[in-house]
Order: C-alpha cells, then structure tokens, then sequence
C-alpha cells in the first residue's frame, strides 16, 4: 500500500501527532533493542546476534578514523530503514513496539547532533584556525589507530610509542624554532591549540557518553526512559521536515497492525517464527443418516465458530492460572521464496492502510483453497516473557472435492539475543601494584579515551555534509533483509526450558478447541461427525506427545 493512503487514515485527527511511548512498548524486547542505539561498543559487536536465517553486515569504510559505534550505526540505519523515503516494506515485529525503538533511535542521533555541535565549534576555533597543526595531529593518531588496530601485541605498543614520539617532537619544536616574529607565534599556536581543544572535547564527549549511558542503564532495568522527539511535532503549517516525520511513524504503526504476512519456505512466517508442529484432521463430508444430502456451508462458518472459541482459552474451571488473554486475528498469508531479499505488500480498493478489508479476508477463505494465490490463516497468539516469546497457532480449513481438511500449525519466535541486553559496564584496566607487584588491581577509566575524543571530533563537522559521505569514509551497517525489528535478531526459544515449555504445552487446548468448534459445525449441517472425532480423539492423543521439530523441512 502506498505512503499516502497510510497517511490518509492518520491525517484526519486534528492536532500535531505527537509519537509517544504508551504501557504496550514498555517490554523486555522493545527496550532492549531500544538500548543498542545508546551503545558505545564497537559496531561489529551486533554480528554476535545474526541468527541462521537474518545476518548483518558491516561495510568497512576508507579511514578508520572516522568509523561510527554500534549505536551510531544501528540508529541511523533503523531511522533510514524504517523512516526514509523510499524505504522497502517491513516485516511486523510481534511482541514489541517498533515506534518506540525508532524513537530512540531519534533521540539518540539528537543527542549525538547536539554535541557534534559543540564539536564543530571546538574544532572551527581550535583546528580549522590551526589546520597544518591539526592535521598532523590526526595523521599521528590515525597512525597509532592502524598499527594499534593490529593483532600483533607489538604493534599496538609501536602506536603508543609513535604518539609519545610525536608529543617529544612537538615539545622540542615549541623550545627551539627556526623561525621569529608572527611565524613563530603561529607555529608554537599550530602544535599547542589542537591540544587545548582536545581537553576542550574531551569534556564534552564525556557529558555526553554518560547520558547516554545512563539511558541504556535505565532501559534495561525497566526504568523505560522515554524518548523525546521534539522534531516529530510540526511548529507551523509549514514545517515539512517534521510533518514528513510524523507521517513517517504514523505509517510505521500502520504497516505494524496490517493482517498481511509473509511465508518464507523453511524459514517460517516472517516475524512469527519458523513451524515447529503441524496437525491435520481431514475427513470426507457424509451426510447422517437418514439424511441424504449435507445442509451447504463454507469454510468461513466453521472458520467464525473456531474464532469464537479461541478468545476463551484464559478460561477453564479451575483458579489455578492458565493462559493469558490471547490475541485473536485473521491473517492473509503470502508465499516469497525462503531466500527473498524483499516483500511487496498489496495494493488496490481491497487494502486500506496495508490491512486486507474484511470482505476480501472472508472471500479468500472460502475460495483461496488450491492453485496460486494468498491463502487464510486464523492465529491465536500470546505474547509472553514481557515480549520475549511470541507463540502463534494457525488454523486453515479448506475443501478438495469432498473432503474437509483442518491444519493447525505451532510458530514460536523466541527472546531478542543477549547481546542487545548486556548492561553497561564500567570502563576498567588491570595493573600490577607497585610495591605487592605479583598482586593485581583494577583502576577504573575514563568512559572516553583519548582515542575516542579524536574519533568524534573528527566526525563532528562531517555530520552537517549528507549521510553518504561519513558512510563512504567511516562504513556504515547494513541491517538484514526482509527487514523486521523483532525477528532480525530473534534466537530460538528451545535452549530456554520454560519458553519451550509454554510452546509445547499450548499446542493441546488450542487443537481440542479448534476441533470441538469444528465439528459442532458440521453436526449442524447434516454432516456425519464419527470418523471427524475419532480423528480428532487420535490427534488428541497423539499432541499429548509432541516435540519441536524443523516441520517446514521436507525430506524430499
């Protein structure tokens, strides 16, 4: 569906859309992710979360120098994933918030703009005045960074030894000169204002590394600090920069409840997860005696009867828990090749806002039953774990000549990788003390190094030039496609002997639910159920047994 028609449904309300981050993004899931765009480790640390199906990518850049952290490269490719012009369709990320990451992902690049402004000041006055200075400063720290950047041992310790090299000859250079007058002056201004501007930085740079550590802290706590994007509210009719914006995540909460999802072969439902079981009730339709003929239905009726049985599932006889309320939905599935590096959503008078109406959803399940086309599934889902595991059973039920056939499938996407939930640590070395010299301590260090100071100094002032030209010279990230927020970096629940519990254990009731309703229906219409419930009784007894397994994976 195409941007305009998602922003159509939203324009109507009056006022100035103002993105918030409601009770529903407050999750294990939304948070941790939210966190990775305030992170100041290294940007091939999310390589660690690339699961079997969705890997990452980091493309290297020209100069070293200039390369972006994870959570300046994770930020600026989710807001130019999920918010640029042009961008692809997404893949809904079930069991979290999209718009609340996105919104981090903002408030942590605004963060970063307002002390690149101060940066770019430090740098016009301390470097741009003094440029031959400067650039010899940054060509002995690029230096340092390449050889240190090494794994030999040595060569990291030759950078070291070449900085205090080049601070020797500075030193040297300032006491004796081969010059007088205003060219001396300049000369001695050249070596020393670089570094008076370093400590300058450096006090910003680390104002601003504490905040933002202290907004990953707090998210993953569950504080849920909220993000602040003043830029997403129009100031004045004329503001397009901000409307643009608020149309853009207007869009991405549209997009996030569409009906329509993709099946990627044995990579399961994009966003839901891969099969791990499959049951199949399939029966010929004989009408009862003395009856000769079956009462005509369609599989929509026996498809609004299992619907409203599934809402019911919290319920049972006993006070002892059970289910949580389960979400209840219909949902066009479409097939894409299991290698598909893009999806397409449809378009037309039967989508409003990327969802499929109604009509068209009924209309699918009683004729979409063989040949091409995008098929019906009724799921019943619980997100559960505070968004970390989202379970979904899906039910289709189609007719071939006489014989009725009802499949009820298991899905699970398991919790976010571990890396996006690591808290922040405390930057520290280990030394050897000076008189006990065979014992050890930690001494704790600045959260940003001298190293650091430098890197961020010199990006500053390229961050006012388009996008493209800091990716050119630092890299950038590339995040996996088709691209989803939740199962991009989803691991399997089956190393997690509860998740794996709640999985297995729900796959029963939901089966006996979905046959008792069925086979209600068709005793209505004339139809005789005997060998429907033995089937059912065989099935019954058999889920009682089940065990995950690759169910999309064909030996063929």
């Amino acid at each position: 569906m195409g941007a305009a028609v998602a922003d159509d449904v939203f324009d109507f309300r009056p006022g100035a859309q103002v993105p918030l981050s409601g009770a529903a993004g407050e999750t294990a899931a939304t948070q941790a992710l939210a966190s990775a765009a305030y992170r100041d480790s290294s940007m091939e640390e999310i390589l660690k979360a690339d699961n079997e199906w969705h890997k990452s990518t980091v493309k290297k850049g020209k100069i070293s120098l200039f390369e972006p952290n994870l959570g300046e490269a994770f930020a600026r490719a989710v807001k130019e994933r999920m918010l640029g012009g042009g961008r692809k369709p997404l893949i809904q990320s079930f069991g979290m918030e999209p718009q609340t990451v996105v919104e981090h992902c903002l408030a942590a690049i605004r963060i970063r703009k307002e002390r690149d402004t101060r940066l770019t000041m430090i740098m016009v006055v301390s470097g741009l005045l003094f440029l031959p200075g400067l650039l010899l400063w940054l060509g002995v720290f690029q230096l340092r960074r390449t050889i240190a950047g090494a794994s030999d041992k040595r060569a990291g310790a030759l950078g070291t030894a070449a900085l205090i090299a080049a601070g020797v000859l500075a030193v040297i250079f300032l006491v004796k000169l081969p010059f007088t007058g205003f060219w001396a002056l300049y000369l001695r201004a050249m070596i020393v204002a670089p570094v008076i501007g370093w400590f300058w930085a450096k006090r910003v740079c680390e104002s601003t590394a504490k905040d933002l550590r202290d907004r990953w802290d707090s998210l993953l706590a569950g504080g849920g600090v909220g993000a602040k994007v003043p830029e997403a509210v129009p100031r004045n009719p004329n503001d397009a920069a901000a409307e643009q914006l608020r149309q853009g995540l207007a869009k991405l909460t549209a997009e996030q409840q569409s009906n329509f999802v993709f099946y990627a072969g044995s990579r399961g439902i994009l966003g839901m997860g891969t099969r791990w079981g499959s049951w199949h009730l399939a029966e010929d339709l004989v009408p009862r005696e003395p009856l000769t003929e079956v009462h005509p239905f369609r599989s929509w009726d026996v498809i609004r009867a299992i619907h409203d049985r599934l809402p019911q599932l919290d319920r049972g006889p006993l006070h002892t828990g059970g289910f949580t309320k389960p979400t209840v939905k219909h949902w066009i599935v479409a097939h894409v090749g299991k290698g598909a590096a893009e999806v397409s959503r449809p378009e037309g008078p039967e989508v409003e806002a990327f969802t499929v109406k109604p009509h068209e959803v009924q209309r699918i399940c009683n004729e979409r039953h063989f040949d091409s086309g995008d098929r019906h599934y009724l799921g019943v889902q619980w997100v559960t774990w505070s968004g970390q595991l989202v379970l979904t059973m899906l039910v289709t039920v189609t007719v071939l000549h006489h014989t009725l056939r009802i499949d009820v499938t298991g899905h699970a996407l398991g919790p976010v990788n571990g890396v996006f939930s690591s808290k922040p640590a405390a930057k520290t070395k280990t030394i050897s003390k000076t008189v006990r010299f065979w014992e050890t301590k930690d001494i704790k260090l600045p959260l940003v190094d001298a190293q650091e100071v430098v890197r961020l100094a010199v990006r500053a002032p390229l961050t006012w030039f388009p996008d493209g030209l800091l990716d050119y010279l630092g890299g950038k990230l590339v995040l996996p496609e088709p691209f989803g927020l939740r199962h991009a970096w989803a691991d399997q629940p089956w190393d997690h002997r509860f998740m794996a519990d709640d999985a297995l254990r729900a796959a029963v009731p939901v089966l006996r639910v979905v046959h008792q309703a069925a086979i209600k229906v068709l005793e209505e219409h004339g139809v005789d159920t005997e060998k429907f419930k033995g089937r059912a009784g065989v099935l019954s007894g058999g889920v009682q047994e089940v065990s995950p397994r690759k169910a999309d994976a064909y030996d063929a």
